[in-house]
């Protein structure tokens, strides 16, 4: 896992998986980032079944996949299940679909016994799904933590540039459009840039609803571009700090179970409350903001 980890998630290898992210994966970004909250609602409701005792409710909610599948994240799929696993995928796909992933599961050596333990072909297919499943929710978490660091930018930025706190888009847009609207008015002054400065330097204009809204929606599509290659950043600082291990030994118990036949302990995805705790700070920090202005 220490090897894999190194490969994969420090430089170059990072820079290399995300290669793929140009191209439809800016446009998967954003859609995914607006996706991110129903999937922790969705998780959170499965977690409470489970513990109701409703375990086909669970089963079907965590079978939900609710995230777009990018292409970054197809590669660390592929990667797991060659370095990882030792299945054998079919040549020539950089990028391989579900379906052949699932296949490959059924014909590999490691898994053939297990496979013929489950008495049905459907059996064996369901397991297939599922091993793909835990795979997927494994890739899944590195959209969170691509949130996650997108936020600690944002946050660095807000206090180096406006000398505030900005956990997220909403919070930094006032700022933004502040300066957008003072340079405009500077520029348009009818006695030059200089007594312009210095006019509304004593007399400072405000942004209007407009242009708040705006800015808003503009900086929430560029950061979740920049989310889309924010593992560049993140990916060897967990190297670092042994994240990416302890989190490949999830997925790897996980994979134990339901190889045993227990399923006793589903991938645990806990990263993807991490920006969430972000986007309530943004949001109470703007509302306050709101109700002093």
């Amino acid at each position: 896992m220490d090897a894999f980890a190194r490969r994969h998630f420090t430089w170059p290898g990072t820079l290399h998986l995300h290669g793929a992210a140009f191209g439809w994966d800016i446009l998967r970004a954003p859609v995914n980032v607006m996706l991110s909250p129903v999937l922790v609602l969705v998780r959170s409701v499965a977690w409470m079944c489970r513990k109701l005792r409703m375990p086909r409710v669970a089963e079907r909610l965590l079978a939900l996949r609710l995230l777009l599948r990018t292409a970054v994240s197809a590669r660390v799929e592929a990667a797991i299940l060659t370095d990882l696993l030792d299945v054998s995928l079919a040549p020539g796909r950089a990028i391989p679909d579900r379906a052949s992933m699932a296949r490959a599961i059924l014909a590999a050596p490691r898994f053939r016994e297990m496979m013929r333990s489950r008495g049905t072909v459907a059996a064996a297919e369901a397991t297939a799904e599922r091993i793909i499943g835990a795979v997927g929710d494994y890739t899944a978490t590195r959209s969170s933590i691509a949130e996650f660091t997108t936020g600690l930018v944002t946050l660095a930025i807000g206090a180096i540039v406006f000398q505030a706190l900005t956990p997220g888009m909403m919070s930094m847009a006032p700022g933004v459009a502040e300066a957008v609207s003072h340079g405009n008015a500077v520029a348009d002054f009818p006695l030059g840039r200089g007594l312009g400065g210095v006019w509304y330097g004593v007399f400072p204009v405000g942004p209007s609803p407009g242009l708040v809204a705006a800015t808003v929606a503009v900086l929430m599509l560029v950061g979740s571009v920049v989310a889309a290659f924010a593992g560049v950043l993140a990916d060897p600082v967990q190297v670092r700090l042994g994240i990416h291990r302890r989190r490949l030994e999830r997925l790897f118990a996980t994979l134990d179970a339901e190889m045993d036949g227990t399923r006793a302990t589903p991938f645990a995805a806990q990263e993807h409350l991490l920006p969430r705790t972000f986007d309530l700070w943004d949001v109470a920090l703007s509302l306050l903001r709101a109700f002093r202005g």
